[in-house]
């Protein structure tokens, strides 16, 4: 078995978003065992006219590659009700992303990493920053915290009540 990589995911969902949130963490806890959870934030849909956004991001540590794990979350999407030919920007069921795989970078099994949206997202960044907010982004080289702290953008988000397994993710206690 190969070295475990800490692998940092983004989740969200527009349609029925407190279950499928749920959904895809009872699928990535049993998958991998314990996750570190940021808050769930609310966003304005962006880059289309919908239903606001839950997010979040997960930690875990994967022992599975960039591909495998891919097909994985492409998977629990479509057991949630993703279509997986539907726009970019459009509603969704349940989107997971793969920000970050240890310290790669560039196309890995047809995979950006880092994925581009910690910079340009505050739904992404700020989430990331407040579980990793020491980690440094593989190729700015800053930290997350820092990343966000220097942030400049009209997203707005705010933290939401979630909780998940009868306990309280957020607010954070």
């Amino acid at each position: 078995m190969s070295d475990r990589v800490p692998v940092y995911i983004s989740i969200g969902s527009n349609i029925d978003r407190e279950h499928n949130i749920a959904q895809a963490l009872d699928a990535l806890a049993a998958e991998f065992g314990t996750l570190d959870i940021s808050s769930v934030y609310e966003s304005e849909a962006v880059g289309f006219d919908g239903e606001p956004f839950l997010n979040l991001v997960v930690a875990i540590r994967a022992d599975r590659s960039v591909a495998e794990l891919s097909r994985l979350f492409k998977a629990i999407e479509a057991a949630n009700g993703r279509h997986l030919h539907a726009p970019k920007f459009s509603p969704r069921t349940l989107d997971i992303d793969i920000l970050t795989y240890g310290e790669q970078s560039g196309v890995v099994d047809g995979v950006e990493l880092p994925r581009a949206e910690i910079l340009k997202n505050a739904f992404v960044l700020l989430p990331l920053a407040e579980i990793a907010p020491d980690q440094k982004h593989p190729v700015v080289g800053q930290s997350y915290g820092g990343l966000w702290q220097q942030y400049q953008s009209d997203q707005k988000l705010w933290v939401v009540p979630f909780s998940w397994r009868g306990g309280v993710i957020s607010p954070r206690p």
